[in-house]
């Protein structure tokens, strides 16, 4: 089946398709990604198995959105998991040893550096995530699971729009020979000989095959200094505990900081205390939506730091004075005295009932715009989520993972099984889009295909990134797309929010993607047609 939006003049309608997958379903923002995910599913693979190989793929198809340079945050439910709660991954990396904010401070620095700056770059965990994953979970031997990924990458594959557009930014990085030099426009077949060996390397050697391998030694070689061997040695996936809050008859899981996560747990939270209603064209929706997120992120700059208490900031007395702040005809955050992104987000399940629901990310397109020299692996720029003040909790230092934005989301029914798996990229905005998701999944009713596809909002701030959002709270501009609500605008405007509705924006809304596992049924996926080529496709 599939949802259209009401079309508003010069607007853009987003047709999404509910996809059902008895057998197995992966949905990714890559067609060509996805069918490597149902192509080891066919094989004899699990869920898991899907999930890595998608991955895979999409560090060789979206260079500028995800790479073997960047991190990676999952969670995994069903069969082989244990029955009591999601198994949870968090494999983001740690700053190297020679990371010293004294200096960054002496240069002048007052926040990370976020491009042509290795200092911004945490060493990768995606690897190490999928190792971990494969290595607990995965069913099919790690040669097979990599192997689409490989062959995209030996033979080629057609550039998509966004990456063609994108490309030219790279003009001038060192060591990204493969990608600028191939010239290549929409449609036309790029192949990237680097990520391959990469791959081959991590197929035959595991850990070795990249960490210590020709990967890890020019990564040494980049960083001057800034990493040592025994950060390349140490493990960088780990299994955690995973954050839980029951709201709206679920449980809703993520992963607790420096994920966060947490903050779209929160917003769910104070969102059902203020009385979200279950009509998303009623300008209230938006409203309430929109102060749930608000009054969650108060906690972002200084409560986001690895080790935070997570459980703490989704307390019931501190959701209920949250709550008891909204007023349903007015934005109480009028001033600060309550003080693209390059992600990727995928789903998979499996014919037995497992369920993955991973996210990967360079954090900003291309990352820090430094690239591994001759391994056509770009790094992320995860750091600049690290402060540069003196004493700060998620200060950058030595060994430190940097607060997250990646918010990969997973809910269970109160009697375990598994209900939905759920995220998706934009940088400070990804919980905000959770949030929304969510209401609709779970308060209106939404099937996948009008969930994925309804009009969403974003908060901005002026001349701001979308990793600063929540810097000046009284300075949020409210993003509406043109397809929203006639309603949506005025409703808000009337309440207090500054509103400006967004030109077609295939980047700035998201890429989301969601698997539903009705009780009475198989289940059924959506992805994103915001990402242009994403599919939901079934085995």
């Amino acid at each position: 089946m599939a949802a259209r939006s009401a079309v508003g003049e010069g607007a853009v309608t987003w047709e999404t398709k509910t996809v059902e997958g008895p057998d197995g379903l992966v949905c990714s923002v890559d067609r060509l990604a996805s069918e490597a995910g149902t192509a080891v599913l066919r094989a004899g693979g699990n869920a898991v198995d899907a999930a890595i190989a998608t991955s895979a793929a999409l560090t060789v198809t979206t260079p500028h959105m995800c790479g073997m340079g960047g991190d990676l945050m999952a969670l995994v439910a069903g069969p082989g998991t244990g029955p009591a709660q999601p198994l949870v991954l968090n494999a983001s990396g740690r700053a190297g040893s020679g990371a010293d904010p004294d200096r960054l401070r002496a240069e002048g620095h007052r926040t990370m550096p976020p491009l042509g700056d290795v200092r911004s770059a945490p060493v990768p965990g995606c690897v190490d995530g999928w190792l971990t994953l494969h290595g607990r979970l995965g069913r099919l031997p790690l040669a097979e699971v990599l192997a689409p990924a490989v062959e995209l990458a030996e033979r080629g594959f057609p550039t998509s729009p966004m990456l063609a557009f994108l490309l030219p930014k790279l003009a001038g990085v060192t060591g990204c020979d493969e990608l600028v030099e191939a010239g290549v426009a929409a449609g036309e077949s790029l192949r990237r000989p680097g990520p391959a060996r990469m791959l081959r390397a991590i197929a035959a050697e595991g850990r070795a095959g990249f960490y210590g391998g020709e990967f890890g030694e020019r990564l040494l070689e980049a960083g001057a200094g800034e990493y040592l061997h025994e950060d390349l040695d140490r493990p960088l996936a780990d299994w955690v505990e995973g954050l839980v809050l029951e709201v709206w008859g679920h449980r809703v899981w993520t992963v607790p900081p420096n994920s966060a996560g947490v903050l779209a747990l929160a917003g769910a939270g104070i969102a059902e205390r203020a009385g979200l209603g279950a009509d998303p064209d009623d300008p209230a929706w938006a409203h309430l939506t929109v102060e749930a997120a608000r009054l969650a992120g108060l906690d972002r700059p200084r409560g986001l730091f690895e080790g935070a208490d997570g459980r703490e900031l989704i307390a019931s007395d501190r959701l209920d004075a949250r709550a008891a702040m909204v007023d349903p005809q007015r934005t109480v955050l009028r001033d600060d005295r309550y003080a693209g992104g390059g992600t990727i987000y995928l789903c998979a399940t499996d014919g037995d009932g497992m369920g993955v629901s991973l996210i990967q990310s360079n954090a900003k397109e291309f990352g820090c715009h430094v690239a591994v020299p001759g391994t056509g692996v770009l790094l992320h720029n995860r750091g600049i989520g690290f402060s540069l003040e003196p004493g700060h909790p998620a200060e950058y230092g030595p060994g430190r993972r940097p607060p997250h934005t990646l918010s990969p989301t997973l809910v269970t029914r109160p009697n375990g099984s598994l209900r939905a798996l759920l995220g998706t990229m934009g940088g400070d905005s990804q919980t905000q889009l959770v949030l929304q998701l969510l209401a609709r999944l779970l308060v209106t009713g939404d099937d996948p295909a009008a969930v994925i596809g309804a009009p969403r909002w974003v908060l901005g701030t002026e001349g701001g990134t979308n990793f600063n959002v929540w810097e000046q709270p009284a300075g949020h501009r409210v993003r509406i797309e043109a397809h929203a609500p006639a309603s949506w605008r005025p409703g808000l405007e009337e309440r207090g929010h500054r509103v400006e509705t967004a030109r077609p924006d295939p980047a700035g809304f998201g890429h989301a993607h969601l698997i539903d596992f009705p009780a009475d049924g198989p289940p059924r996926g959506a992805a994103d047609a915001r990402s242009l080529i994403g599919a939901a496709v079934a085995v």
